[in-house]
């Protein structure tokens, strides 16, 4: 186990998957099931894009975001929330604008070096987490035990958004294909990054959720879990 990636005394579930596949729903679950702190990533991204958003920051300025990750006081509780200078913005997360520009913040490789260091500390500190992203099993724990690819068809990845958007706070209406679109941009933008690009692990589970309940996909993972810290 590298000491760049994990402690000894961390234990990992990686959790990766495009939007829309279940991830956040799913980690969440798996975590309260298992007792373990929750980490989600992809948050960390949100908050550093809701920041620079607030500052007046242009997304793709790399160097001012990059500086505003580096002092950002960002903290991550182990049930999920997120802090920014002592704020709690975690509900502020997922609002359209924050959406259409993490990716282009996500892919700055400086803010990358910031987060990836928060992340293993995150670990460090709780000993076991299940964490869920787009680059968990590749990049920021490639020791971990337990990794886990989940995805859905297209269509069902966008239903599945368009009913979270719809929940959040000034989302516009939007229908089907046009949340398709955005998952298909999103898609692109994430997996041909220079840095640490959406793909699934060579060692992960790959679980297609497209037919399955949420209840089924938990207990799918969690046999996955058992299975491999049994051995």
């Amino acid at each position: 186990m590298s000491e760049s990636a994990e402690t000894p005394s961390s234990e990992v579930l990686a959790i990766d998957g495009p939007a829309g596949a279940g991830k956040s729903t799913i980690a969440r679950r798996v975590a309260d099931r298992l007792g373990w702190a929750y980490l989600d990533t992809g948050a960390m991204y949100r908050a550093v894009t809701r920041e620079a958003l607030d500052r007046g920051l242009e997304p793709g300025d790399a160097a001012a975001v990059a500086a505003l990750a580096s002092d950002l006081d960002l903290v991550l509780a182990p049930d999920g929330r997120v802090t920014v200078g002592g704020a709690d913005v975690t509900a502020r997360l997922r609002s359209p604008e924050v959406t259409e520009a993490v990716s282009t913040v996500a892919a700055i490789p400086a803010v990358r070096d910031v987060m990836v260091r928060h992340q293993r500390r995150f670990a460090r500190e709780n000993g076991r987490i299940v964490a869920e992203g787009r680059d968990i099993g590749t990049v920021v724990f490639p020791d971990a035990r337990v990794k886990v690819w989940l995805d859905a068809d297209p269509e069902e990845r966008a239903r599945r958004r368009l009913a979270e958007t719809a929940r959040a706070p000034g989302s516009d209406p939007a229908d089907l294909q046009a949340m398709k679109a955005r998952l298909e941009r999103r898609d692109r933008l994430d997996s041909t990054r220079a840095v640490a690009p959406l793909k699934p692990a060579d060692d992960a589970r790959r679980i297609n959720t497209t037919a399955m309940t949420p209840d089924e996909v938990v207990e799918a993972v969690l046999t996955t879990v058992q299975s491999a810290l049994s051995t």
